[in-house]
């Protein structure tokens, strides 16, 4: 519908957006609304449409949405973070509980929804009000320095919503919601790294995440049935030398 489309952010300040005309790239939109550097951008589900969600040192959140023919809207959140915004990660359509809930044949009804992560040390949860406006629902508290990434865990429709995170005090943690009104998460501590942790990330299907440090290693995280996550597999970076730790019950070939 849209073709390819790739967002670009930059310490310039400016987020720009590509899109591929006949084997190139051509700019097609620049934003420049903000202040400082813009250090995060996730697009939105495509079932919402193209909406891009972009965060900034200067504290504040934009959402760029497209609304045809090369025009694009933007709303902006400002003070998100009051000193600096780190990380973006968009909840998945997919509405938790509606593999179960859902009647048959019957569309759900989406909420947008996003987490950022800042400088404050905290992770915030971002929603859709019916008037078009963004309010803050909730924050997380758990880290005790800046939070440099959230990535919101993709779903089929199960009941727990799922959010990982990571920060410059070499904490990741994994927070859980199982609670239907989605304001009750709980923390669990994945690992304490010995460096920063600067990215998370999760599989297409949500059961490993991997982690990216400053000790020059990724990192791959499963849980265990036992619900204790476990390191598979680690990777130092530039070396492509790959270590994978064997789990009871668990076979990986090295």
């Amino acid at each position: 519908m849209y073709g390819n489309i790739l967002a670009s952010c930059s310490y310039d300040r400016k987020v720009i957006i590509w899109k591929e005309e006949n084997g190139t790239w051509e700019k097609t939109h620049e934003h420049s609304g903000h202040d400082s550097s813009v250090n995060s951008v996730c697009w939105a589900p495509h079932d919402y449409g193209l909406i891009l969600a972009c965060g900034s040192s200067d504290g504040a959140i934009s959402l760029l949405t497209y609304t045809g023919e090369g025009q694009w809207e933007v709303k902006k959140i400002n003070n998100a973070h009051t000193i600096g915004c780190n990380a973006v990660s968009w909840a998945p359509a997919v509405v938790p509980g509606s593999l179960i809930d859902q009647p048959s044949g019957q569309k759900p009804s989406y909420i947008k929804k996003f987490a950022s992560g800042g400088c404050d040390n905290l992770i915030k949860l971002w929603k859709e009000e019916e008037d078009g406006q963004w309010k803050e629902e909730q924050k997380l508290e758990a880290h005790s320095d800046w939070v440099r990434d959230v990535a919101w865990a993709p779903s089929i429709g199960l009941p727990t919503s799922t959010i990982a995170s990571c920060s410059q005090d070499g904490r990741v943690f994994i927070w859980t919601c199982d609670d239907a009104s989605g304001n009750m998460w709980s923390p669990k501590l994945l690992h304490k790294f010995n460096d920063v942790v600067w990215h998370v990330s999760w599989s297409i299907t949500a059961n490993i995440l991997a982690v990216s440090g400053g000790d020059n290693k990724v990192t791959l995280w499963k849980e265990s049935v036992d619900g204790q996550w476990v390191c598979i597999s680690d990777v130092n970076k530039g070396q492509g030398s790959v270590s994978a730790s064997v789990t009871e019950g668990q076979q990986n070939e090295q």
